[in-house]
């Protein structure tokens, strides 16, 4: 079990090719996966803004799953921190606060101007785009890696998805380095 602990922000959460992706890494103890109630409302909250079709039953269904498929993936109790804490954007602080009541060691996001070093270090946090969080990983244990990626590839039915399909999508999410890694593994994938 790996005690090396990501929060995940919403905006990685969102898109679900990412968010599948992460959740089978955390679930097979590549990482230990955080996040909280409000990050789980920012995230449903943004795609059924930007996708008014979908369901928030559904996606409220999908958090919980999330929720009980992921160990001791919570945080609670943070919210007493986040007012004595500086970030560009004061609506970004519950996530810092989160990461640091759940001891993680990275805040896995897109947004890293939001997450300037200097504010983090001295939590002993760091914050990581998802890119180099998954390539990072991948480097770490390519088998697990490549078993998950399968994994998560082989659940998508509608519509399925070759190899080369799944890579560009995830290329799509702004994975460069970590797809361009995969594809050396593409007949494991």
């Amino acid at each position: 079990m790996s005690h090396y602990t990501a929060l995940l922000d919403a905006n990685v959460l969102y898109p679900a090719p990412l968010r599948d992706l992460l959740l089978q890494l955390a679930v097979t103890d590549m990482f230990h996966a955080k996040w909280t109630a409000d990050i789980h409302r920012e995230w449903i909250d943004a795609l059924l803004e930007n996708e008014p079709h979908r369901s928030r039953v559904v996606l409220e269904r999908t958090r919980d799953l999330m929720d009980r498929s992921t160990r001791d993936c919570l945080v609670t109790e943070y919210e007493y921190l986040i007012d004595s804490l500086t970030l560009p954007d004061p609506n970004d602080r519950h996530v810092l606060a989160a990461a640091i009541v759940g001891r993680c060691d990275v805040i896995v996001t897109y947004n890293l101007k939001d997450f300037p070093n200097e504010a983090l270090a001295s939590h002993g946090i760091e914050a990581q785009h998802p890119d180099e969080f998954l390539s990072n990983h991948l480097y770490l244990a390519p088998g697990i890696f490549c078993s998950s990626v399968q994994k998560v590839r082989h659940r998508l039915k509608n519509p399925p998805y070759n190899v080369d399909q799944y890579l560009e999508n995830l290329m799509e999410r702004g994975l460069v380095a970590t797809v361009a890694e995969l594809r050396t593994f593409a007949q494991l994938l």
